[in-house]
């Protein structure tokens, strides 16, 4: 221990920075991109809802491991290159926004029909309907499952080590390659992935109370 702390304490700190950078981003890009999808899952139009139900069969279903190393080494080659860091955000968010929009998905269709009817009836159109009645209602629904979709995605953020960025999985393998401290590094890495997935999940617990309440 007296190794491990103070000094790898800076470079477990980076990682974990990293490993923050890369489940924000991806879980904010999942929610944007996640609701566009839904949208078009439920949209009248049959072209959007058949294109966006493609698109989450086929993140739904390839690794994420498979799909980092694609988008990492594989886009270079036909001459797109976001780099290491935002291409492991860009799959990460590609991934999760298919998650993301089932679920929200879910919650859209929980909404009674007979809401829907009614807002058809007094002239909504079909965004208005989604703004007014069925985004604000399956927002509180979906609290829950958004949750466990970014506690997802803060350990699918440890596959940015595959391509070898400094992520908190990463550094820590690296400190105990090089100490062999394996039990406390990893136990140090693990009581952070733990420690910030409980926070999420108490900030949920907070605001379904909260919401629950306000129905």
């Amino acid at each position: 221990m007296g190794v491990l702390f103070p000094g790898y304490l800076p470079e477990l700190l980076s990682g974990l920075w990293v490993t923050v950078q890369i489940t924000g981003v991806s879980f904010l890009g999942a929610l944007v991109f996640g609701t566009l999808l839904a949208t078009c899952r439920i949209s009248p139009i049959p072209p959007l809802r058949v294109a966006a139900g493609v698109y989450v069969e086929i993140f739904r279903n390839v690794p994420l491991v498979a799909l980092v190393v694609l988008t990492v080494y594989g886009l270079p080659e036909i001459g797109v290159n976001p780099g290491f860091l935002p291409g492991v955000m860009l799959a990460t968010t590609a991934v999760g926004s298919a998650f993301a929009c089932e679920t929200l998905r879910t919650g859209a269709n929980a909404v009674g029909a007979g809401q829907i009817e009614a807002a058809r009836s007094i002239g909504l159109t079909f965004s208005g309907i989604m703004r007014e009645v069925v985004v604000p209602q399956a927002a509180r629904s979906v609290i829950g499952p958004m949750v466990t979709l970014f506690i997802g995605i803060l350990l699918s953020s440890s596959m940015a080590a595959v391509v070898g960025q400094a992520d908190l999985t990463y550094t820590a393998s690296l400190i105990n390659n090089k100490e062999a401290l394996g039990l406390i590094t990893f136990a140090v890495a693990a009581a952070a992935y733990a420690a910030i997935s409980l926070g999420a999940a108490g900030v949920g617990a907070a605001a379904e109370k909260k919401f629950r309440v306000l129905r």
